[in-house]
């Protein structure tokens, strides 16, 4: 599998120094409060390197385009400096009172970790050098490339290939750019089939020429992209990682996989049996194992997440007996499920079922129905040609990567820590607006409209509270759409997996989200947003005003901390961005320890009971017989008990949905 766009933090690199030649690990330590060059921490930023004589140390910044750092003038003076990073640096283990550090100077100073001065020999004494880090921020309009920001690191080049089960083979050694994304998968006519890369972001380097510590690596993210199987790519800048890595320490990869027939298109002829975009995401889980700790991370602490088809991708690899053990952690982000459009996210076709829905109609398109070959008559379809046809998006029981209809929620133990939830309105893009008319259109000829079989009137009633009775019948029916795709499948699973009769997890960390920023673009319409108010030129999406929906994909920036580097505005600056790094902390704390709970220690060693860490509470998790969820919202979060229980028993829902479905309860 190739690599692209790995990324040191917040710098790119792969063409400039070797890394192996500068005989040193590097650490980006950077105070991260997700508001790049704007911050009044923007220029405390520096790079820790491995303890060398001082002429090894300042040669080693000099190689990176960076000097020794220094104090000020004045404080030298008073023979005392502030050590940038120290108590995070003696948190984490990688100093102590003993350690000092080389600073810049004709004098051969060294300072200690409480900024004390001392005289050292410069060629016999061994300390950590700390360079400057002078790299600009990167934005989604602007990256500086320039060699003198690039290391480069030598990794087992690896290349998946071909219209078949993915293998990963030898790299024969060439030189690859991480300069630029590779290309994304073939979707509508657009992308390559040559698209199986995947990305990095780390924050540390070991020394490529010593065996790396194991308590000096990082956790790994692995993130799948969503997209419902038939679009989507890792190269999203909505889920960029440079800053979930540099706030978090921890490492992220964002994968690619193969969509549409390419990837999950499954034949009756006894070989081409589907999948294969599970099993691409499989392998480089493989990968990321075999090399990760190339990049700093730890392959025995990967957690795997994903959102929408990402979240049913981390379902199945949680059921698939080919990713077991390859994993310690995941997370599910607005998983679907339930009933209409969730279903099969869940629930998994046979083959035959998959043939008749999906791969009939691309046969008879192509003209392959008859063909002695029908998966080689295919191979001659053109790609663009095939992705444009009718889509295969569905997981099926193949026997090798799914061999249970869908997740066994009780039965033996998972060996993984489970994060889940959703957003308060997630279901609402999954509806179209009703029509504007007069009189409206009554409830039951909308919701046929759009494929819901019409529940009991007292389950989702339309509310007259806005003046708009067409918003009104709307918000009713994302209502529904919302439970009966999402939130009821979601708490089903959960309460199954944690069922005193043989559940397979102690403790789940159940959310939903009650606050979100809306992705660019998608889905386009105004009632996922905040209505305008005076002094909120964007929306005001605080809990007094005007509500608003929160909808599918809404959680995103959040997560990964990019409102700025999308250079999308704060709606309410203390809001937006004190929420945005309570979850991303949360996120990337339950990544390194199966807890989204910050450690206080933890905490205050980054300083970040100043901005936004601490006075949130703590967030209880799930656990068997004991249902409880963490409502995230600003500006502070709560828990709560599941929500819309008598709707979920409504519509056949319930808590025990899954479980009595493949009948393992007894």
């Amino acid at each position: 599998m190739r690599l692209v766009g790995v990324t040191l933090a917040l710098a790119s690199f792969v063409a400039g120094e070797s890394l192996k030649r500068l005989d040193t690990s590097l650490t980006i330590l950077t105070n991260n409060d997700l508001q790049g060059e704007s911050s009044p921490n923007a220029d405390k930023a520096v790079i820790l390197t491995d303890a060398r004589p001082y002429q090894d140390v300042s040669e080693v910044c000099s190689k990176l385009g960076e000097r020794l750092w220094g104090p000020g003038q004045g404080q030298c003076k008073r023979n005392t400096a502030a050590v940038p990073f120290a108590e995070s640096l003696k948190y984490d283990g990688i100093v102590d009172a003993s350690s000092k550090f080389w600073v810049s100077g004709s004098d051969s100073k060294a300072v200690d970790v409480a900024g004390r001065f001392s005289k050292a020999n410069p060629s016999k004494s061994r300390f950590l050098g700390l360079c400057t880090n002078t790299a600009p921020f990167s934005t989604q309009s602007s990256q500086d490339t320039d060699d003198k920001w690039q290391i480069s690191l030598d990794v087992n080049n690896q290349t998946l290939t071909g219209f078949t089960y993915p293998s990963l083979f030898q790299g024969s050694g060439e030189a690859a750019s991480a300069l630029s994304y590779g290309s994304q998968c073939i979707q509508g006519g657009t992308g390559s089939e040559d698209c199986l890369f995947l990305n990095v972001w780390t924050p540390y380097l070991p020394n490529p020429n010593a065996k790396p510590k194991k308590k000096t690596l990082r956790p790994v993210g692995v993130w799948i992209h969503g997209g419902a199987f038939t679009g989507g790519t890792a190269n999203d800048a909505t889920f960029d990682g440079a800053n979930i890595v540099s706030r978090g320490d921890m490492v992220l990869v964002a994968i690619n996989y193969r969509l549409l027939a390419f990837g999950f298109l499954a034949l009756k002829d006894g070989k081409t049996n589907g999948n294969y975009g599970l099993a691409d995401q499989i392998t480089a889980l493989d990968w990321i194992r075999a090399h990760i700790h190339n990049f700093g991370g730890d392959k025995d602490r990967i957690t795997v997440f994903g959102q929408s088809a990402g979240a049913a991708s981390v379902r199945a690899l949680i059921a698939s007996p080919k990713a077991a053990g390859k994993f310690s952690g995941a997370i599910m982000l607005s998983g679907l499920g339930g009933i209409n459009y969730g279903t099969t996210y869940s629930e998994y076709y046979t083959i035959d079922e998959q043939v008749t829905v999906a791969a009939t109609p691309i046969l008879t398109a192509t003209n392959c129905t008859d063909a002695p070959s029908q998966a080689d008559c295919l191979r001659a379809v053109p790609a663009s040609t095939l992705s444009k046809l009718s889509s295969a998006r569905y997981l099926v029981v193949d026997g090798t990567y799914l061999t249970t209809a869908t997740l066994p929620l009780t039965g033996p133990r998972l060996p993984l820590n489970l994060m889940m939830g959703i957003t308060h309105d997630d279901g609402a893009p999954f509806i179209s607006f009703p029509p504007t008319t007069t009189p409206p259109i009554n409830q039951s000829t909308y919701l046929a409209s759009q494929g819901f079989a019409v529940p009991p009137a007292s389950l989702f009633p339309v509310p007259a509270t806005t003046g708009n009775a067409t918003l009104d019948l709307y918000t009713a029916s994302a209502r529904l759409a919302t439970d009966g795709i999402f939130r009821c499948a979601a708490q089903a699973t959960a309460a199954g997996l944690l069922s005193p009769h043989g559940g397979r997890l102690d403790s789940i960390y159940y959310y939903e989200f009650d606050r979100s920023y809306q992705t660019k673009g998608w889905p386009g319409t105004d009632v996922c947003e905040p209505r305008p108010a005076p002094g909120h030129p964007y929306g005001d999406p605080s809990s007094g005003a005007a509500p608003y929906l929160k909808c599918h994909s809404g959680e995103l920036y959040y997560v990964f901390g990019n409102l700025w580097r999308q250079g999308l505005p704060l709606r309410d600056e203390e809001g937006d961005l004190g929420f945005s790094r309570v979850v991303l902390d949360g996120f990337a704390a339950f990544v390194r320890r199966g807890d989204p709970n910050l450690e206080r220690g933890w905490m205050r060693a980054r300083g970040f009971d100043q901005v936004g860490g601490e006075g949130v509470g703590r967030w209880e998790p799930s656990r068997k017989g004991k249902p409880t969820m963490r409502v995230l919202d600003w500006p502070k979060p709560k828990q709560s008990g599941f929500r819309e229980l008598e709707q979920c028993e409504g519509l056949g829902l319930g808590l025990d949905y899954f479980v009595e479905e493949i009948g393992e309860l007894a």
